[in-house]
């Protein structure tokens, strides 16, 4: 018996694809790329090809992913535009100095920078004794490190979490949305394991009901006799055209009350 043929979508199917998963129809496409709904429809059933203009511009009006516009530029017969160096790579100089000046820049606070499934790229000072310090040290050693399953496995950041019930549910919707958005098996494969966790003993069907004063929803964090309160924010690099750059993203802790900001500055 023969080897079973594996199906490569073509250009229709990717694009028909990618506008469905953009909730854009066929015209409202037309409109944004100023050619007609009927050769929108033509490029999707294959009875037209596309110039390697055309791939381009349908790619930036739906927002694909730079990984995934390649995959567009060669299932329409054209090479790939976008490259993919790794972050050591020469090339990469500028960039490596930005994720440095901005991780030292950062202690005492945690940093870290992660790749477009939330693996470990580079983390600062403060990162590295803060999760080594409160992590099961099998989490660490296998490669590669991915920072939402040290916050949310049971051996994790989560036996610390004083709110876990309120940080899982964020994190898992953002990570849904994600994989959603770009198309990343990984990151539903990823979304699946951390939804599966449990954890004996707490209530997880608890929503988050803002108090008066609330402003972001705190990471709450046991560390000694204290509670550490932490918010994130999320940085990525501006008009990238390198693939790796493009799925890289900068997530710097912040202290959300004078107390933590003390406990880190002290050491």
């Amino acid at each position: 018996m023969g080897a079973l043929a594996v199906h490569e979508e073509s250009f229709g199917e990717l694009l028909r694809s990618w506008r469905q998963r953009r909730r854009v129809s066929q015209l409202d496409l037309a409109i944004e790329a100023e050619v007609s709904a009927r050769h929108i429809s033509f490029l999707e059933t294959g009875r037209a090809r596309p110039s390697r203009e055309m791939v381009m511009k349908l790619a930036e009006e739906l927002d694909i992913p730079l990984r995934h516009r390649n995959r567009l530029l060669v299932a329409a017969g054209f090479a790939p535009v976008f490259r993919e160096r790794e972050v050591q790579a020469p090339e990469m100089g500028v960039v490596r100095q930005a994720i440095d000046k901005i991780l030292g820049a950062h202690n005492p606070y945690p940093a870290v920078v992660v790749d477009a499934a939330w693996n470990l790229v580079a983390a600062n000072d403060a990162a590295g004794t803060f999760f080594g310090a409160a992590v099961a040290p099998e989490l660490l050693e296998k490669e590669p490190v991915n920072v939402l399953r040290l916050t949310l496995h049971p051996d994790g950041m989560a036996r610390r979490l004083v709110n876990l019930a309120e940080v899982r549910a964020h994190l898992l919707h953002r990570l849904r949305r994600q994989a959603e958005a770009s198309g990343d098996g990984r990151l539903t494969e990823l979304h699946d394991e951390l939804a599966g966790y449990a954890y004996p003993g707490v209530e997880l069907n608890v929503a988050h009901v803002p108090g008066p004063g609330d402003i972001l929803l705190p990471i709450r964090i046991r560390h000694g006799d204290m509670v550490l309160s932490m918010f994130t924010t999320i940085a990525t690099f501006g008009s990238p055209l390198d693939v790796t750059v493009s799925e890289l993203a900068i997530e710097t802790l912040w202290p959300a009350d004078e107390q933590t900001a003390q406990a880190f500055l002290t050491g």
